[in-house]
């Protein structure tokens, strides 16, 4: 005669359960997925919403008092994800209509200015190290001051007039002031 202990029997019934999840995962994801991508035209946009609508799901599972509505209770968590982020791309499309015929909105030339980039590469290689290191620290990884000179085992003033000091050297070049 075995003694089975609660946290066994709490066990088991977890692994139960993870059986039965993947076996519903396994059996509706495909159909899902077809439904989700037919409503959206976007197969990345269809797993996520599967996804999400799995995970909801999956958490109420236990309380579907048929078993066999599961494949409904899904797709109807699919149909609902799929309005979600349409509601969600509408409201983003709207905002980035407004933004794009703001008067006061500056425009930005967004051709790539290669002449100044190789200049500006050309001038970080020529910076002295800490320079180098603390301008990218800074703004290439967005390190905070006291972040910046922790990775770099200095004082936060060390690093903060190398900073300002490699900037003045890619100002003077950019601005055509060699030194």
């Amino acid at each position: 005669m075995t003694l089975v202990t609660r946290a066994e029997e709490t066990e088991h019934a977890t692994d139960r359960e993870t059986d039965r999840l993947d076996a519903l995962y396994r059996v509706h994801t495909p159909g899902a997925l077809r439904l989700a991508y037919l409503l959206t035209g976007n197969r990345a946009l269809a797993e996520d919403v599967v996804h999400d609508a799995f995970i909801k799901v999956s958490s109420r599972v236990r309380e579907l008092r048929d078993p066999d509505a599961f494949r409904a209770y899904f797709h109807r968590a699919v149909v609902n994800h799929v309005r979600s982020a349409g509601r969600r791309k509408a409201v983003a499309n709207r905002y980035l209509e407004r933004e794009a015929h703001d008067p006061s909105r500056p425009t930005f030339d967004t051709t790539p200015d290669t002449e100044t980039r190789e200049q500006l590469w050309q001038a970080m290689q020529d910076l002295p190290v800490r320079q180098r290191e603390v301008i990218v620290c800074r703004y290439y990884l967005d390190l905070s001051e006291r972040e910046t000179a922790d990775v770099l085992r200095c004082p936060p003033g060390t690093a903060k007039s190398s900073l300002s000091r490699g900037l003045e050297a890619l100002r003077a070049v950019l601005q055509g002031e060699e030194q």
